[in-house]
């Protein structure tokens, strides 16, 4: 026995003597250690945060949970905290600490492998920044001579600083302010002292000490540092006592998005990683987007509501599943697996009475009631277009062991749902620069992150047509044009085909004014403006309001809406309307700050003149903006340098857009948008789109702020139902929207440009009327474009006049 104590401290003092040398080995091996200067310059990884453009957090993208803290803003006494935990000696050491080294070679010689490294916290910093955690002789002595070289070119001071930014405390938390907010929700600067001590006992062991994961062990570990604490004079007995007794009260704490924007912040992660590859994961980039946090959340409640309006219009589909006969323990396990989908939270059936049914919750602590007036809509779907009777009773809706949908009110009631099928998109932007305002891509991102506004290209029926109608205004035709709506066949005489197209209403009015027959959707006038115009030419008038021309189908149907286009392009196209003639191009990012919070990128979009006259384009610049470009991989500059302001390109007359913006204010005051009258306003225009069997429903319209797209229908094309189109199911989520985003802001349209005039009209022929022409009305023409009097003999094929009554021929479409 007394030879192997021996023997052991024979290893012992060998070690020592090993450790004696180390000073020789420094001076021998030196050049080959890593630099410590760059210690000074080193970039931890911080994640990717997301902000709105009032600066509310949207959301937070990277593996690493880090918020780097200063030396001067960490409370002392978490540092007294750190140090009676991982280094009590701190002070006085040189980086290497003889006695803490003797303990761990002691303990190797009882147990035989190795159970702590003897580091201090400098060696510790040596490790985690230069050495991996591999445990060999080799690597310790490479990190004790990386210790003693970081000593003499470091404070103490700078060491504990990217010690404790740089430690993983569990949970993803990289750093004490990291862990603070994961376990506390707070900065390190505002937990208690307790929490400051079981904060410092992580480092020794995250998994082992977590106080989520292991609470008991995670307590005696914080008891044990307070005691040291108190042992070496860091705290009274009053503070130690106070601590002590503290409840462990941690709890997971995930960064809260402040903004409800998810397929805003995909958008926006996608093009930092476009522009700065994976370094956009881990550079603690701060982003912010051109999404003021009110537009956003008035988007996604205009969204919800219209689709879960539309969808209980149409019936309950039954529950999503039924648990009958299980326990309430297999309930509530299965209540864990589901998710909480836009606010519609998962619940069990546990009772069925007259007044309603109680329901089992996922966050509730006990059952909760679900009233039958809430119910009272659930009738049987049985297809889009028809649903069974009226149910009398709960009993008719729900059984025990039905898992189904609620949705908590404001007074912490539930109400009886479910999810709806039917999806939908809202874009909104600035007119004047393309600006995103706001973007819903679907009902709810937990349930697809497939965007919608984005990716799904549908067609947009008539909201397309007004495309159409400012081809024909650019091109010699006038709102008071007479366009004969009657029927008409086309053939194609290769295929034997016969395409009879008609209208909504399957009705024919005759010879119409442009205006009419855009506020009523004729479908006939907009085939006959664009065989009128030409297929080539209208498309290549098209496509310069952004479309591909790929999408817009080389036939008549274009004037129905047959292109497959996407919500983002139909309101990127609007906004010409809207700005009067000009191009724009939609952005989601307005600025990028790196770490520092230096400015990398402002954005610069084309943008509407001010105080440009509206039929020239002459721009009077209003502001300096900047931009700077980076390639991925390539580390970003800051401060870029100042640009002009870009002016963005005129694409259409504005007295185009002038004449065209008050017939679309028509299809609000006297045709298929009239419900929007509900809004109040006199500034708003717009347009209502419904394909071929309901399958797609559409609104666009603005006004000078802002200009918003609605789309609705299933992801695999379906009919909506025989009575639901863009004014019934689209336009109803637009105004939500809009009535809350205009709220309280006075009435902006278009300001009038040059050359227009206002002429009365005889209803009948089209042309000037004189002054006693029963029935005349005023109507807006560009000053080339007025009409020939009564009296005046006019070619009857040119703009004014019907056009010929032998259309219904045969003409071939292709």
């Amino acid at each position: 026995m007394r030879l192997l104590k021996f023997f052991g401290w024979s290893v012992v003092a060998v070690f020592c003597g090993l450790l004696l040398g180390l000073s020789g080995a420094f001076l021998y091996l030196s050049p080959g250690l890593p630099s410590v200067e760059a210690l000074r310059s080193i970039q931890l990884q911080i994640p990717l945060r997301v902000y709105s453009s009032d600066n509310k957090l949207i959301a937070e993208f990277g593996e690493m949970r880090r918020t780097p803290i200063r030396f001067a803003d960490i409370p002392p006494n978490f540092i007294n905290a750190l140090l009676s935990a991982e280094d009590d000696n701190f002070a006085n050491h040189y980086g290497v600490d003889p006695s803490s080294l003797m303990r761990a070679a002691t303990q190797l010689v009882k147990s035989g492998h190795i159970q702590s490294g003897g580091s201090t916290i400098t060696m510790q910093v040596a490790k985690n920044f230069f050495l991996t955690s591999e445990r060999s002789f080799s690597r310790k002595t490479t990190e004790i001579l990386l210790a003693l070289q970081i000593e003499r070119q470091l404070t103490k001071d700078e060491i504990l600083e990217l010690y404790v930014n740089k430690i993983y405390l569990g949970n993803r938390a990289y750093g004490i302010e990291a862990a603070a907010q994961v376990y506390y929700g707070k900065s390190i600067r505002d937990v208690s002292l307790a929490q400051m001590a079981m904060i410092a006992g992580l480092p020794k062991a995250p998994s082992r000490f977590n106080p989520l994961a292991n609470p008991t062990r995670s307590k005696e570990r914080r008891d044990w540092i307070l005691g040291r604490m108190y042992k070496l004079g860091k705290i009274t007995e009053a503070d130690y006592t106070t601590a002590i007794n503290e409840p462990l009260n941690a709890s997971y704490h995930v960064p809260t998005p402040e903004v409800n924007a998810p397929y805003v912040a995909e958008m926006a992660r996608a093009e930092m990683v476009g522009r700065y590859g994976s370094d956009a994961y881990t550079e603690g980039f701060r982003v912010t987007t051109t999404v003021p946090s009110n537009l956003q959340e008035m988007a996604n409640t205009a969204v919800h509501e219209g689709l879960m309006t539309y969808d209980q219009r149409h019936g309950y589909r039954g529950p999503e599943s039924r648990l009958p006969g299980k326990t309430r323990e297999a309930w509530t396990q299965e209540l864990t697996k589901q998710r909480i989908i836009s606010g519609l939270e998962p619940a069990i059936v546990t009772q069925v009475d007259k007044n309603g049914v109680q329901v089992l919750t996922r966050t509730g602590t006990g059952e909760e009631h679900v009233a039958w007036d809430t119910m009272k809509w659930a009738r049987p779907f049985l297809n889009t277009n028809s649903m069974g009777a009226n149910p009398k009773q709960p009993s008719d809706v729900a059984q025990v062991g039905d898992l189904i949908r609620v949705q908590r009110q404001p007074d912490g009631s539930l109400k009886f749902s479910q999810i709806p099928q039917a999806q939908g998109a809202l874009v909104s932007l600035d007119p004047q620069n393309g600006a995103i305002r706001s973007l819903v891509g679907g009902f709810a991102f937990e349930q697809s992150n497939y965007n919608r506004a984005m990716q799904a290209k549908r067609q947009p029926g008539s909201s397309f047509k007004p495309f159409v109608y400012s081809a024909a205004l650019d091109n010699g035709y006038t709102a008071a044009s007479l366009v004969n709506d009657a029927p008409i066949v086309f053939v194609d005489e290769y295929l034997d085909k016969v395409w009879r197209p008609k209208n909504d209403t399957n009705t024919f009015l005759g010879p119409i004014r442009m205006r009419e027959a855009l506020y009523k959707s004729r479908n006939l006038v907009s085939i006959r403006l664009l065989q009128a115009l030409g297929v080539d030419r209208t498309i290549d008038y098209i496509s310069k309001f952004g479309f591909n021309k790929q999408d817009l189908p080389r036939n008549l149907s274009l004037a129905l809406g047959t292109a497959t286009l996407t919500p983002m392009e139909i309101a990127t196209g609007w906004a010409t309307f809207a700005n009067g003639g000009y191009k724009i191009t939609p952005y989601i990012i307005d600025k990028i700050e790196s770490r520092n919070g230096d400015t990398l990128f402002v954005a610069n979009p084309p943008s509407v003149p001010k105080g440009a006259i509206a039929s020239d384009g002459i721009a009077v610049p209003a502001s300096n903006t900047f931009t700077v470009n980076a390639t991925p991989g390539e580390a970003p500059s800051a401060q870029p340098a100042p640009q002009t302001p870009a002016v963005a390109e005129r694409i259409v007359d504005g007295r185009t857009t002038y004449i065209l913006n008050s017939m679309l204010e028509d299809v609000i005051k006297l045709g298929t948008g009239r419900r929007a009258l509900a809004l109040g306003r006199s500034d708003i225009a717009g347009k209502t789109g419904t394909t071929n069997e309901s399958k797609d429903a559409w609104f666009s319209g603005y006004n000078a702020d802002y200009v918003t797209t609605v789309w609705t229908g299933f992801d695999q094309p379906e009919s909506l139902g025989k009575r639901e189109f863009g004014g019934t199911v689209a336009l109803p989520i637009w105004m939500n929207y809009m009535a809350a985003a205009l709220k309280d802001k006075p009435p902006h349209t278009q300001a009038e440009p040059e050359g227009i005039l206002s002429l009365r009209v005889d209803p009948i022929s089209g042309r000037a009327a004189t002054p006693s022409t029963p029935g005349a009305y005023f109507e807006l023409f560009k000053a080339e474009d007025t009409p020939p009097s009564v009296n005046e003999l006019s070619n009857g094929n040119a703009p004014g006049s019907p056009l010929p009554a032998d259309e219904a021929a045969p003409i071939d479409l292709f």
